[in-house]
């Protein structure tokens, strides 16, 4: 059997549950991971699911000055170690940054590499896969550079919008294969890959059908528009990128319009201070209610009690946006009709007016026309997601898209699928 190193930049972290689906999914679909993570988050609340993961998780760099200058000693070791194995290869690594990469980071990179490619050695692996385009990528890319050990890595949002061009082609360049979680990713890829655009391939994010599900009570039986409020639900980090003030000033208009309507808000971020400051100009303190963060069994019991689900992403100034937001696919497979900016990969799951309804970003009018709409029509809200649901558990089950690429990690046989998902072929982008 395969043995993939998988190289994360922290794990385990709430808000990433996607990672978290995509490991648990590669493992059941039989392939064997070791886990790496450049950096331990020290998040307090951990998703529950993460103890399910088989693989222990070794962390490139240390906190602690023990720790640390162990990590140190260790990290040069190993650069000894690699030197001395393929004194020309090395000292080509290192001219390619001094030349092409003069930053501090990919220096940082380059020593965490090095250390990386002993551990791989000591775990009998014989590839490495980093689950994103900047930092994980340029140390697996090194790690390739430095062994000749195969690479591979997926690219999502940030860490494909903002990462410089130059490099993501090189990466790609090298790279065995190159994984997108959506086409629009797929597209800016496509332009800088040149002759190797064969190798970008669209794998979806998966969700746990089975956890987020129509709970048979309120969220599948829509309300009626008369005397209850419309309970509406958000959730991701409160971080620019995400909309929340297009959300907070649409729900302002709707509720000026006569609608009644409630928003909760699941999430953590940078942006809370200027949320609630928000909600307070707006008049909206009796309307809004901020959980903080959730673990996945918590966001699927708020999925339960809503009736809209709604995604405001904007597309910032440095090119950042969200790709396909994980919590709208769990929103999804849960039933629920949901109203979306199209932004990113987001149109490539929710079909206007089929699966969902789609907006303009940055444009709370049209949020507020649309979420009227939805309030005034439960029949419409029903059958959005009726549909939703149908369209995640044939094409968005976690299991039914780690069996799409499980055959690039060296898995001999795919797994099971639950019923009524038919595995999705791999797609070339």
């Amino acid at each position: 059997m395969t043995t993939v190193g998988y190289l994360t930049k922290r794990f385990p972290r709430l808000s990433e549950t996607f990672i978290l689906d995509e490991i648990l999914g590669l493992e059941r679909a039989g392939v064997d991971l070791r886990l790496f993570a450049i950096a331990d988050p020290h998040e307090e609340a951990v998703q529950p699911d993460v103890a399910l993961v088989r693989s222990p998780v070794t962390y490139l760099r240390q906190t602690g000055w023990r720790s640390a200058l162990a990590a140190a000693g260790m990290t040069l070791t190993a650069h000894a170690r690699l030197l001395g194995r393929r004194p020309g290869g090395y000292v080509g690594v290192v001219g390619y940054i001094a030349l092409r990469r003069r930053r501090l980071s990919a220096v940082r990179h380059f020593l965490e590499a090095g250390r990386l490619a002993i551990l791989l050695e000591r775990d009998g692996a014989t590839r490495v896969h980093a689950a994103f385009a900047h930092g994980p990528a340029s140390v697996a890319h090194y790690v390739h550079l430095l062994t000749g050990m195969p690479f591979s890595f997926a690219a999502h949002a940030k860490d494909l919008y903002v990462s410089a061009p130059d490099l993501l082609a090189r990466k790609i360049a090298d790279a065995d294969f190159v994984l997108v979680c959506s086409g629009s990713a797929a597209t800016v890829l496509h332009e800088l890959a040149g002759a190797a655009a064969s190798k970008i391939m669209l794998a979806r994010h998966g969700v746990d059908t089975e956890r987020f599900r129509p709970s048979g009570g309120k969220g599948s039986e829509p309300l009626g528009a008369s005397a209850d409020v419309l309970q509406l639900l958000a959730v991701g980090r409160l971080v620019a990128k995400k909309g929340y003030p297009v959300l907070l000033g649409a729900l302002a208009r709707t509720i000026t319009a006569g609608h009644r309507a409630s928003l909760r808000i699941v999430g953590t971020g940078e942006q809370r201070q200027m949320v609630e400051d928000l909600i307070d100009e707006l008049g909206l303190g009796g309307a809004v209610v901020l959980t903080g963060a959730r673990t996945q069994q918590q966001v699927a019991a708020e999925l339960r009690k809503a009736d809209v689900f709604v995604q405001a992403s904007v597309v910032l100034a440095d090119g950042d946006r969200d790709g396909i937001p994980n919590a709208l696919l769990e929103a999804m497979s849960a039933g629920l009709p949901v109203l979306a900016s199209a932004v990113g990969g987001i149109p490539e799951v929710v079909e206007d007016g089929v699966t969902g309804v789609l907006v303009e970003p940055g444009d709370p009018d049209a949020l507020a026309v649309a979420l009227g709409r939805l309030a005034d029509d439960p029949m419409l809200r029903a059958r959005l997601g009726k549909a939703a649901r149908t369209h995640a558990v044939s094409s968005l089950d976690r299991l039914v898209c780690a069996r799409t690429i499980a055959p690039l990690f060296g898995a001999a046989l795919p797994a099971q699928v639950p019923d009524g998902a038919p595995p999705d072929p791999l797609r070339v982008a």
